[in-house]
């Protein structure tokens, strides 16, 4: 048994198939991963990994493990898939997932073809293991798959304490050990015990106060929306390919950014810290209905149009369209006299939080500062916003000081 002390958790001890696990290339990979990516830039002690996370995560599922009553091959399983979970995590983590999902249709979660030959693979055949049932309990296929990924899953309890630990921010603060103490099985489906609609709240809380604070910060959004359009412009020199680049380790990434002609720029100014500015920040209520789900083709012809009106270069423009707000935590469903029922039906806290989450999107326009009023100005033509005159003039000066924090 190896023993490890960690800056959440204290000690952890790893045992059984998750010690000869540790230290595989693929989980060392995890050491050279960041946990958040650009947030970063904003709060500079946010330099914790991946890897310290799924040692994390491995800790609670044992945990979970041991409160359930789950021994065996079957608890090994889950053990190896917590320590495992996150191997399949391009660099940067999310933030150019979905660029390596458009190239090669696999998200971070779909880790089959990754542990199914090689020293992972091996190790897991010396402990009775099945590569593919461990696979698929990364995806939360299966009943304790809601374990390690679901609504309830020791994943969001690890990453929420561990991000307000790293960040500074005190919002993430969550009990996870009660969390895992109440986790039952009920009908195969993982629920909280009785007494614990508030529990369930305080990670529906949480989750939404970091959002707009941490994950969602302006900076860090910027920050990445830079990133991607390196990695696109990386990817379209071929120099690289996408599944060279989901096996790639942060370092490598940026290397690879500062040796490319087209990206060299792009790189130096992420080094630096030398960053777009928002020209447009608008609310959700502004935005036109076919904006919002845009496919990734339309986002650059806006984006091109939106340059051409403002008479600068495409390169200088990012128009970043986040995804619709949605709340999957309060589907987590809680024991309520002897009833499964969804955290939604009961918790009228539900819905101010869709509200209020609603209230905190934001679609922004960035441009370097220099042109960044005349990139706002054409924006809100080319898109069509719907904006009285006050707000306009906020968004093209950026003379909002409450949004530019940190900035």
């Amino acid at each position: 048994m190896a023993t490890i002390k960690d800056s959440v958790h204290d000690h952890i001890e790893i045992h059984g198939v998750a010690e000869e696990l540790l230290d595989t290339p693929q989980v060392q990979r995890l050491r050279r991963i960041s946990q958040l990516g650009t947030v970063g830039l904003v709060y500079p002690s946010a330099n914790h990994t991946r890897f310290e996370h799924s040692l994390g995560v491995y800790h609670l599922a044992d945990r979970a493990l041991d409160h359930l009553g789950i021994e065996g091959n079957q608890a090994e399983r889950v053990r190896g898939a917590a320590l495992l979970h996150d191997i399949g995590h391009c660099p940067y983590s999310h933030n150019i997932e979905s660029i390596i999902y458009r190239h090669t249709g696999k998200y971070h979660d779909e880790v089959h073809d990754l542990i199914d030959s090689g020293p992972v693979a091996q190790i897991l055949a010396d402990h009775g293991l099945n590569p593919d049932r461990i696979a698929d309990l990364i995806s939360g296929t299966g009943e304790l798959g809601q374990l390690v990924s679901g609504e309830l899953d020791v994943d969001r309890m690890d990453y929420l304490v561990r991000d307000a630990h790293h960040t500074g921010v005190p919002y993430g603060t969550i009990d996870h050990e009660r969390l895992v103490r109440e986790l039952r099985l009920v009908d195969g489906e993982l629920v909280l015990d009785e007494n614990n609609v508030q529990t369930a709240e305080s990670l529906l809380l949480a989750r939404a106060l970091m959002n707009p604070t941490v994950y969602a910060h302006h900076v860090a959004r910027i920050a990445k929306a830079m990133l991607r359009r390196g990695v696109k412009q990386l990817l379209a020199s071929g120099k690289t390919n996408a599944e060279k680049l989901r096996r790639m380790d942060d370092s490598d990434l940026r290397v690879a950014l500062r040796g490319c002609d087209e990206t060299e720029q792009i790189a130096r100014r992420l080094d630096d810290r030398e960053l777009f500015k928002r020209a447009l920040w608008t609310e959700l209520d502004s935005v036109p209905g076919e904006l919002l789900g845009a496919a990734h083709t339309e986002i650059e012809r806006f984006e091109h149009d939106i340059a051409e009106a403002a008479n600068v270069d495409h390169s200088e423009v990012i128009l970043d369209v986040p995804d619709k707000p949605e709340m999957k935590e309060s589907s987590s469903r809680v024991l309520v006299n002897g009833e499964v029922r969804t955290l939604a039906e009961q918790s009228t806290l539900v819905t101010a939080l869709q509200q209020a989450q609603r209230d905190q999107w934001r679609m922004g326009v960035y441009a370097p500062p220099r042109v960044s009023e005349r990139v706002g100005t054409a924006a809100v033509r080319v898109l069509g916003l719907d904006l009285d005159g006050t707000r306009i003039r906020d968004v093209r000066s950026g003379i909002n000081a409450r949004l530019d924090e940190f900035d």
